[in-house]
């Protein structure tokens, strides 16, 4: 049995659906307690493309084969649920993607920035005490989705986790240390000591998949009737900068780059990063805390609005991309590199499935029909004061 959390997620989703494929004969089930929906509606934006209810979700699925999916309304800051969930369906996996994602969300005022730490602090937590509790450290494996913000932006090439320091007393492998910039990006480094700590202390099974930048409007089953579709955020506290751009350019309105926004980011498709999801299910027991850097390009907002703008053309839509002053502190020309070698033996060894260009006019393509909803909500593009 596998569980997923964040289930009813932009990436949680479509990983429900690509497990139910890729393991038919074994139960998936997911949790969520409807968060995101409820976030984006509070700051007074939607999902461009239409989301169904998790009812219309199950049922379209069964009607496309997936017959092996069940759901849970449920809030995993509740320890004592949490300890119900994992007792009653003692998982073999649990793909732990369920968190508050935005860094912007969590910068708005201090509650939301003490929100955002304390529910996805106390989510990893729960987990881990409730299977170390319930003795399932030696039949579970715990994958947590965190992020490679919690890098910062080194002028060294990151690596996948750890790094090595050298003295003249010897040499030794330690974790890398947290440099995130947001409270949200800081959350994820909490919960990157937590998990490594209760490996050590209990020998548990961990995989932490750093996810980069997600961008894209579904996977292969999303796209297989309308009510399986997963959301698509694109306002200035949950829309990441390429799915922003994209709304940006179809609802006639310029693309907004921050400064020169040449610095170099990690990303990662959607498809992409949900197939290397389902491929961390078979990794093995190892009793250790694995890190993987979930990223398959680096690119700049400047060369994701190029390409954007590029793929607008293709369409007859004209786009214009400005310059902004910059409201972070940043090196608005950085060339990151980042390690990735690991990832892309271990979990996705076929490669990105599209390049970034295609990918952006997949992505317009796909987001046309809904041009209305950008120009309807286009005050939503940048902060709100």
């Amino acid at each position: 049995m596998i569980l997923v959390t964040g289930a009813d997620g932009y990436v949680g989703w479509p990983l429900m659906l690509k497990l139910s494929k890729t393991y038919p004969n074994e139960r998936i089930v997911g949790v969520d307690h409807f968060g995101r929906r409820k976030w984006v509606e509070e700051i007074g934006s939607v999902s461009a493309i239409p989301i169904a209810s998790m009812e219309k979700r199950l049922e379209s699925a069964r009607k496309h084969g997936m017959n092996n999916l069940s759901f849970v309304k449920e809030d995993l800051t509740n320890y004592e649920k949490v300890c119900q969930i994992l007792q009653t369906f003692r998982p073999r996996v649990i793909l732990h993607t369920a968190a508050q994602p935005a860094a912007p969300y969590s910068h708005v005022h201090a509650p939301l920035a003490n929100f955002t730490q304390e529910n996805n602090n106390r989510m990893c937590r729960n987990l881990l005490w409730a299977i170390r509790e319930l003795g399932m450290e030696e039949d579970t494996h715990l994958v947590e989705t965190t992020t490679t913000g919690v890098y910062g932006a080194p002028n060294f090439p990151i690596p996948e986790g750890y790094i090595e320091v050298k003295t003249d007393q010897g040499m030794d492998l330690l974790p890398y240390p947290g440099l995130a910039t947001s409270w949200y990006h800081m959350s994820k480094m909490h919960d990157i000591n937590n998990l490594s700590l209760a490996s050590r202390l209990w020998e548990l099974t961990v995989t932490d998949v750093r996810t980069a930048i997600v961008f894209g409007t579904g996977t292969k089953e999303t796209r297989l009737d309308p009510d399986l579709a997963t959301r698509f955020d694109f306002d200035f506290y949950f829309g990441v900068v390429a799915n922003r751009f994209c709304a940006q350019a179809l609802a006639g309105h310029p693309i907004t780059l921050y400064g020169k926004g040449e610095q170099r980011k990690p990303m990662i498709s959607l498809e992409d990063a949900v197939r290397s999801l389902v491929k961390a299910v078979e990794l093995p027991r190892h009793k250790t805390m694995k890190v993987y850097n979930q990223m398959t390009v680096l690119a700049s907002p400047k060369e994701l609005a190029e390409a954007i703008q590029k793929a607008t053309g293709n369409q007859g839509i004209q786009t214009e991309v400005t310059h902004l002053p910059n409201p972070r502190k940043e090196n608005e020309t950085h060339q990151m590199e980042m390690k990735n070698e690991g990832f892309l033996q271990d979990l996705l060894p076929d490669g990105a499935s599209l390049p970034l260009q295609d990918e952006m006019e997949e992505m317009i393509r796909d987001l046309k029909p809904y041009q209305s909803v950008f120009v309807h909500y286009r005050d939503r593009f940048m902060q709100v004061e």
